[in-house]
């Protein structure tokens, strides 16, 4: 095969666009924290209704939406946080089979802990990188989204490993996980922690602590919880996110100017 036509069955991978994930900053981590009580609240009510038809329905979503952020050639904060809230949704659903097949909660959490390893694996080997800031070509923008959707099924195991099979209860564990999300950041700014290790630290750490915090919402008053419908804990994280997304949208805050968005890498052969 000649060097030319290397090139081009290579191209759509490395093509060099915009980056279209936003910049890392407090607005990033609070978005990101309510699509995870949003996606824990909303899988719980529409399996309770609609089961399996909910689940592929999820999935469509996801898909068509993923489909669009990857085919968008800017970062999009609606389409991008859409795609995260679903991701949300969908990521908690695919945590809960293990449990309805029988299997402990320990074991699926052990299981996508070795997902989420895989996938970092086999993007570092590949790009030579797990920089969050320059999902610059194709080929990094599918890692990235396998790496955001193993990450939230791994978060989701390992707060219900925490709330139940701890016995922890569902507050208890958002806190603990609200101290645990301050450990890498702490790590961060004090001892010299990479950004790439505290982002992603970080990362798994909000789905766990959103998802604690909108079940202790949804748990009847007797057992500790605010006794709220599961459908309405769904509704109040939903528009606390649309609200943030919104803002962000309207004041592009979180979006990487030219001057600021970082040179790509090249992309390993």
């Amino acid at each position: 095969m000649s060097t030319s036509a290397r090139h081009d069955s290579t191209a759509p991978a490395r093509r060099i666009t915009a980056n279209k994930v936003p910049q890392v900053t407090l607005f990033f981590w609070i978005v990101k924290i309510l699509t995870t009580g949003f996606g824990e609240a909303a899988s719980d009510a529409l399996v309770r209704s609609a089961r399996v038809l909910a689940v592929v329905a999820v999935g469509l979503a996801l898909a068509a939406s993923l489909v669009a952020q990857v085919r968008a050639t800017r970062y999009v904060p609606w389409l991008y946080w859409l795609t995260v809230a679903l991701v949300g949704v969908f990521g908690t659903m695919a945590a809960d089979i293990p449990q309805f097949l029988g299997f402990p909660v320990w074991v699926s959490s052990l299981g996508y802990l070795v997902a989420v390893g895989a996938v970092f694996a086999a993007w570092y080997r590949v790009e030579g990188t797990l920089s969050f800031a320059s999902i610059t070509t194709r080929r990094r923008e599918c890692f990235y989204w396998s790496a955001v959707l193993a990450t939230f099924a791994l978060g989701t195991a390992v707060g219900d490993l925490t709330a139940d099979s701890w016995k922890l209860g569902n507050l208890a564990s958002g806190v603990l996980f609200a101290a645990l999300f301050c450990v890498p950041l702490v790590a961060r700014r004090w001892l010299g922690l990479g950004a790439i290790a505290t982002f992603w630290i970080a990362y798994v750490l909000t789905r766990p602590l959103g998802a604690s915090f909108a079940d202790w919402m949804g748990v009847p008053a007797f057992r500790g919880g605010l006794g709220i419908e599961t459908a309405v804990v769904a509704v109040i994280w939903a528009l606390a996110f649309a609200g943030v997304v919104v803002f962000l949208a309207a004041t592009r805050n979180d979006a990487l100017s030219a001057a600021k968005e970082p040179q790509p890498a090249p992309a390993a052969g």
